[in-house]
């Protein structure tokens, strides 16, 4: 395989990724952004720990969606996440009827 054909497949991967998360977003109450990954989850509890002077974040995910174009399974029950970078989490605008 040669690496333009590496890097054709990577991004029809990726579109096929970006198309099912398109797919699910309506399943899901929050988008969770973290340096490594991006999630999709129902319930979301985050704590700031702070130890020895570093301050680290501590997610616990349930009914999520992983984005990773690696993973063969993207729907989890439960997520548990640790990070010494930034975390985003925001509340997706409720469904109207």
């Amino acid at each position: 395989m040669s690496a333009e054909d590496l890097e054709r497949y990577e991004t029809e991967i990726e579109l096929q990724l970006y198309k099912e998360y398109k797919d699910v977003q309506a399943m899901f109450r929050y988008v969770v952004e973290t340096e490594r990954r991006f999630y999709l989850a129902n319930d979301v509890q985050l704590d700031v720990r702070n130890e020895g002077g570093r301050t680290w974040f501590e997610l616990v995910l349930n009914d999520a969606w992983v984005w990773d174009m690696y993973r063969p399974a993207r729907f989890v029950t439960n997520v548990k996440v640790l990070s010494f970078k930034d975390v985003n989490v925001e509340e997706l605008p409720g469904k109207e009827l």
